[in-house]
């Protein structure tokens, strides 16, 4: 009895952990080669950007500023750009010509 006991827990552990994996995935809604940024000066919003913007020097820039200001420790819990929205779109929407 002992031990059919300890293999149901196990069954009901491993079933809580696939639980909490399917509930992480269903809940992120940054596609394969994107990353979340915040961006704002006062209010910050969430924008889902592709990787590929990491390879052009605009997009490097605002990145230097987010290091300037934040170090490794982003206020939002995610990489926080500060600037204004009007900046974060000119550098954006220049991008997407390119990609």
């Amino acid at each position: 009895m002992g031990i059919r006991l300890l293999s149901m827990i196990s069954s009901v552990k491993q079933f809580h952990k696939l639980q909490s994996v399917l509930t992480r995935n269903q809940i992120s809604d940054v596609p394969k080669g994107h990353f979340a940024v915040y961006v704002g000066e006062t209010e910050k919003k969430r924008y889902v950007v592709p990787i590929a913007y990491l390879n052009h020097t605009s997009f490097q820039e605002l990145l230097q500023k987010a290091e300037e200001e934040f170090g490794f420790q982003h206020p939002m819990g995610g990489l926080t750009i500060p600037c204004n929205e009007d900046a974060f779109f000119h550098v954006t929407s220049r991008l997407n010509t390119c990609l």
